[in-house]
């Protein structure tokens, strides 16, 4: 049941959408009926919290049960007392599950106001407190100590520093002020502190401020499943073409035990700061980070100067991850998405540029694997069906650690040449053989068989009912359900995995 309105569009967005998942392929296949409950649902669960944190290990530094065990103490302490699970992930194994509680229906709302922007309120939603940079407005005679309710600006129509508000907001819990309204307002400049203590967010979930920084990253659960299906092995070397903030990065050069070499790549300076205090962090030392444009990191010929970073040769890496800039529209929370269609649509030429340079700076023999955060055919089926067509040297491969072309039996992978499919025997393992998918099938609509459509994995948060989690249907529930749960209430994303063929 939604416990708030559905995301919104601005109107030529919206229609775009509609259209998208309306397409022929997907009603002939679902029914119209259908294919319209998934979408509206599609729409509710975007506006809605993940139903679990997920958490990734740093297993360069630490076991997960050792963390496990800190991580369970550490909720113990902020929820003080109440039992919430902490799970591990029997797919992933250095990930764990927190199940979120709520939405909480029963709180009430206190007189004191504070409206934060957007971006803050969506971090509350995912269990956090409220800095002062994220406050836009309080009631007129706040005081430190004073109980507050706290409510987004979903629609950033409120003015910074008004004493109130009667626009569109939305409630997100109450808190405790750790400032004066005098004091956030000031004219010396904005502070950079916590502003509001949260201590009844409609979503309870935990804290990661300053808990085990070093040994564990906050990630959403198909941000992780990316670098398993990259699968880095020790001694390669690995190109993540837009790396920011570094999680997969970090993940990357854990997966290979810290030995081999991993380039990241970002053309934002701070970005890339990020990414390097990361690794640092993490204690990782295999991580080389450079402010550099991915469209431009071909090489045509070697350079004089022996500068180990970009533009690179071509077939210079031995796996890369394009985890493309996108659109964004699988993320959650988001209850007013503000891109207009120029925007939305720009996306898709750039993942091109991108992923062509991807492909000459692959070795033969080499993996690369798309992946984006967002929801529409144009910037991921499509990308796979122009991909297939436009690179007669890649093949689109299984997901999973166990599937390998040199092992036993064959399966039928449809590869695009011009505008022709031709068939071509691989030899896989079989499908028993492999890591099950944790996302679902790709969409139909961008032309790509059924076989190739399975060979993708499209998070789709409308496969699971949306439904809130009290402590009481926590505690009755089965674990291999609340996975199950996990595994399907997280963002919408997409992955497409690539193998580039011997042959020139």
């Amino acid at each position: 049941m939604s416990f708030f309105p559905k995301i919104s569009f601005q109107h030529e967005v919206e229609e775009y959408l509609t259209k998208v998942f309306r397409n022929n392929e997907l009603t002939t296949a679902l029914g119209t009926q259908e294919a319209e409950s998934k979408y509206q649902s599609l729409l509710s669960h975007l506006s809605h919290p993940p139903g679990f944190t997920t958490v990734r290990i740093n297993t360069h530094l630490a076991s997960v049960k050792h963390v496990k065990k800190l991580l369970f103490e550490e909720i113990q302490k902020q929820f003080k007392g109440l039992c919430v699970p902490v799970l591990e992930h029997p797919k992933l194994q250095d990930v764990l599950l927190i199940p979120v509680i709520g939405p909480r229906r029963d709180l009430k709302k206190h007189s004191s106001e504070v409206i934060v922007g957007a971006h803050c309120g969506y971090a509350v939603l995912r269990g956090a407190h409220v800095y002062v940079p994220g406050i836009i407005s309080t009631s007129r005679f706040m005081k430190a100590g004073d109980l507050v309710s706290v409510y987004s600006d979903i629609e950033g129509k409120c003015k910074r520093g008004a004493k109130e508000f009667e626009g569109v907001k939305v409630f997100l819990g109450n808190g405790i002020s750790e400032l004066s309204r005098s004091e956030i307002f000031s004219s010396s400049g904005p502070l950079n502190g916590m502003g509001i203590r949260m201590i009844e967010p409609v979503y309870l979930s935990p804290s990661f401020d300053n808990v085990l920084p070093s040994h564990l990253f906050l990630q959403n659960l198909p941000s992780v499943v990316v670098s398993h299906i990259l699968n880095p092995q020790p001694g390669e070397r690995i190109l993540d073409m837009c790396a920011a903030p570094g999680g997969k990065t970090t993940h990357l050069a854990t997966l290979m035990h810290d030995q081999g070499e991993v380039i990241a790549m970002d053309k934002i300076a701070n970005k890339v700061k990020k990414i390097k205090q990361n690794a640092e962090l993490l204690q990782l030392n295999c991580i080389k980070a450079f402010c550099y444009d991915g469209t431009k990191a071909l090489s045509a010929e070697k350079r004089e100067d022996e500068q180990e970073g970009p533009p690179f040769l071509p077939e210079s890496f031995d796996r890369i991850l394009l985890d493309a800039p996108c659109s964004g529209m699988g993320q959650r929370p988001n209850m007013a998405y503000s891109l207009t269609l120029k925007e939305v649509t720009s996306y898709q030429p750039l993942q091109r540029k991108l992923f062509t340079v991807a492909v000459k700076l692959l070795k033969p023999g080499g993996v690369l694997v798309y992946s984006t955060c967002t929801i529409t055919l144009s910037e991921n089926e499509e990308q796979v069906a122009w991909a297939l067509k436009t690179f007669p040297c890649l093949q689109l491969q299984p997901q999973g650690k166990k599937g390998r072309e040199e092992s036993g039996c064959n399966l039928l992978a449809a590869q695009l040449y011009s505008t022709q499919y031709v068939v071509k025997q691989l030899k896989v393992t079989s499908c028993d053989d492999w890591e099950p998918h944790i996302g679902g099938e790709g969409m139909r609509g961008a032309g790509l068989s059924l076989d190739q459509l399975k060979l993708l994995q499209r998070f789709d948060p409308s496969a699971v009912t949306l439904q809130g989690m009290d402590i009481n249907s926590l505690q009755d529930s089965r674990e291999d359900d609340l996975i199950s749960l996990a595994n399907k209430d997280c963002i919408g994303f997409f992955i497409a995995k690539f193998i580039k063929s011997n042959g020139k």
